[in-house]
Order: C-alpha cells, then structure tokens, then sequence
C-alpha cells in the first residue's frame, strides 16, 4: 500500500498545537452575524401550508410558495433557531448538481443526467437571480470550483473531466500549493457564499413576503385524515391544508423514512484572517472553491475577510444515528485537518486557527436528495441531500411544491424524484456497514484510487460513491 502525500509530508506537532490552542468550538459563520429572533408558537393556529424545518430547504419552500401564491398563509416552525444546523455549519459552497457531481447522477439516472446538469445550472441562475432581486447581503462570489489532484493517480480524471484542465504549473500558478500536480476548473458551476448569512436572508425574505416563522417550537407529530394537524412538544399545533417537511437530519416525522438517512459527521477549521503578506503567498486571487479529488476528500475557500476554511476528511457515523452535540468536539480530527492544513500551504505555518466545529450531514445510500408524498399528498418531504444542498434545496423546494399541488412538471417526472434510494439496515449492520465502508475508501485511497470488492459490490447494488 502506498501514502499519500499527507503522510509524506507532515508538519511538527509543536506547530499544530500552536496553531489550535486558542480556537473556539462552535462554527466561526454563526459567530460572524448577528442573528433576528422569532417568536415561539403557542396556541393553535390553521393555515394553508406549515413548514417544519428552518434550514435552507425549509427556508427556500417558504419563499417559493408565496412567490407563487401570495394570498396563501405559510408557517414556517423551527425546532431551535434558524440556520443552526447544516444550514450555518456548512462550508459555503453552492453548487450546480442536484446529483452530488455528474458521475454519481450518470452511473443513477444515465438517460437524464445531462437534463439533470441543466436544470442544476437554471437552479443556480435561480438563486443568484434571488440574490440580486431581494438585495439579500450573502457574500455572494460565483468563481466556480476548482478540483485539484494531489496523487499522480488522480491526474488522468481531472483530464477527462468537463472542466478546464490545469496542468501542475498552471495550477501552482493559480493557488500556489507544493501539493497541487494537476486541476480542473469548473468556472460557472459553484458560487460561494456565507452560509449563515444565507439562512438569516431567506428568513427575512420570507417575512417580508409574508411568511410567519416560529422559533423554538419543535414538533413531535404529524397526523390527520384529511387536513394535517402539526403537534408541537409545548402542545401548541397547526392544522394544515397540506405539510411540507424539511428536517433532513433529524428523525424523520414518517415511519417510512426513519432508515432512509443517517447522520455523518463534518468537521471544519477556519483560519483567521490571512495579512496582505499571508494571502499574497498563496496567490488564490480567483477565489474559487477548492476540492481534491480524494475518496477522503477537502474542500476549502476564502471567506470575504480572507480567512480559509478548510474542512472535510473525516466523515464519522456514530453508533446509533443520533444527533449529539458531544460529537462536534473530535481533537484527533482537528489535529489531522491541521495538519493537512500546513502540508497544503507550508508557507502559511504562522498562521492560527479561530474556530473548529462539526456539523451532521443527512446521509442517504444514493448521496443526493430524494423526494415523497404521505397522506393522500398532503405531506411532502425532501431530505437525503449528502452534504451538497446549499443550491439543491431550492431546487427541492420547488419539487416539494409541485407535488403538494398535485400537478405533474418536468420536475416531478424525473426518474430522479420518482424514485427513492436503498434504505440503511438497522443496527448494529449500519454501524459495521458504514465503517467498512469508510476503511474501503481509505483503503482505495492509499491504492491508486482502485477499488476493493465490498465498494465494487455497493457499486452493483446502487450504494456506491466516487467523489
């Protein structure tokens, strides 16, 4: 078995130490803004469409429906407060593909999947439209993705890829890193953005066009024969028309989804910010998204103040599938992000950390979301969308709304949406399963990115991935 180049070239732990000593846990983009507050529900209320969900897919379903129906009454019920979770942990990357990049929506859905790479670019437009229109304030920089090879193995895929090949010296040109051999850069594909402000400017679009959000009004059920009745745990409730469920991570409302997802933890660093000196030793004066080609991939940017995040690697399932915050603080995590850190930019070794955190991603066996109806359609959900649904979850918005007006759309006709991904098995099989396979790709990883039967198997049945 060979290394990789972040066992090749390891940096002193002195300076890894150094450089996480005075870091905060808790994620730098909900540090950075300041934060409306929304009332609680109490009481009972009727109205036309209830959201439960205050992230992105929630936030975004919020606004598509008034954007098509003005005179509708929408309520939006947030369990805590919104942007929290993935919405105000991610990494900021908003992306084209609805199919989690185009080799994993081609191996699915072959027939659609450059109707597919379409419809993700409209949804792009779409959100940059929204940007504009609603003067939302989300350090909006759409300077596309560049994927990066760091083995000799990863240099051919980039090549055949659709982007714009870099060669070793003319990726160094562009972000000078002594790991880069070869890149490939997507140019109008990825925008990237201020996660949290995103949340907080949805939310406020949302008011103003009319929607009621509520804070810290979790709900515990969902039942009815014909209008849906949303209980919450304070035992306050909405009576609805029709639902719409935007949980993602968290337990699924409907027993049909409950195996549907798991949680896998991220975990992110962000470095404060780089001096004039610092960012022009790195060159980088593009901008883009930064991801290497890995199966235990990075990804990191700029943020508008010039800090880096850099996130990714590890990808960690707990026993249990439970969402808890004593799994956000890892410090062998950290420690080997670090350390990645300095072997991409050893010139930046005075550099220090602010913040670490974690975040759960709604990991589902085909890696982007999936789409349903409950109850005669009038509960619709969307979820699964595998850490890449900072621009899916408009897109899913709009599904949802489709299909809880019961009318048929290009969308809705998808083989994508119609169908539904292998579920996990219960424990203790997912725990086993969901570990061998991250050895497997660690094992791929560190043998010319070939794989071994188990992933070669999960390939056949539909739970494979290649990022």
């Amino acid at each position: 078995m060979g290394t990789t180049v972040f066992e090749r070239l390891q940096p002193a732990a002195s300076l890894i130490d150094d450089a996480l000593r005075d870091s905060v846990q808790g994620a730098f983009w909900l540090d950075d803004i300041e934060r409306p507050t929304y009332p609680a529900l109490t009481g009972s209320i009727r109205t036309d469409l209830v959201i439960v969900g205050g992230g992105y897919a929630g936030l975004w379903t919020a606004v598509r429906a008034k954007e098509r129906d003005p005179q509708r009454r929408v309520v939006l019920l947030e369990a805590a407060r919104i942007g929290w979770a993935a919405s105000g942990r991610n990494g900021g990357f908003c992306e084209a593909s609805l199919t989690h990049g185009y080799d994993n929506g081609a191996s699915r859905w072959p027939d659609e999947i450059e109707r597919l790479e379409e419809l993700g670019l409209e949804n792009l437009d779409g959100i940059q439209d929204a940007v504009e229109r609603y003067g939302m304030n989300v350090d909006w920089e759409r300077t596309g993705q560049l994927a990066l090879a760091l083995e000799p193995h990863q240099v051919p895929w980039l090549r055949e890829g659709d982007g714009e090949f870099l060669d070793q010296d003319a990726v160094r040109a562009e972000v000078h890193s002594p790991t880069y051999l070869a890149g490939s850069w997507s140019r109008d594909t990825c925008a990237i953005i201020h996660p949290a402000k995103l949340a907080v400017e949805l939310a406020r679009v949302a008011t103003e066009l009319g929607v009621e959000i509520y804070e810290h009004s979790r709900v515990i059920g969902v039942s009815g024969a014909g209008a849906q009745t949303v209980t919450l745990a304070g035992g306050a409730s909405v009576t609805a028309e029709h639902v719409a469920l935007a949980t993602n991570v968290f337990p699924s409302l409907l027993k049909r989804n409950r195996l549907m997802t798991v949680p896998v933890y991220d975990y992110a660093l962000m470095t404060e910010p780089l001096s004039s000196e610092q960012y022009e030793s790195i060159g980088w004066k593009n901008r883009q998204g930064l991801a290497d080609s890995a199966n235990q991939f990075h990804y990191y940017r700029l943020s508008a103040d010039n800090r880096i995040l850099f996130g990714g690697y590890d990808a960690v399932y707990h026993y249990g599938g439970k969402v808890r915050a004593e799994y956000e603080e890892r410090p062998e995590t950290f420690r080997t992000l670090a350390s990645h850190f300095f072997t991409t930019f050893p010139q930046l070794e005075d550099v220090r950390f602010s913040h670490r955190w974690a975040g759960a991603i709604d990991t589902c066996s085909r890696f982007c979301a999936f789409f349903g109806v409950a109850r005669d359609g009038r509960v619709a959900y969307a979820t699964g969308f595998t850490g890449l649904g900072v621009g899916a979850t408009r897109f899913a918005a709009d599904v949802m709304l489709d299909k809880l007006a019961g009318v048929e759309t290009e969308r809705t006709q998808l083989k994508m949406v119609r169908t539904r991904p292998v579920p996990f098995p219960p424990e203790p099989a997912a725990s086993v399963g969901v570990n061998l396979t991250r050895a497997s790709l660690d094992r791929a990883d560190h043998n010319e990115g070939k794989r071994n039967l188990l992933l070669k198997t999960l390939d056949a049945l539909g739970m494979g991935f290649d990022s």
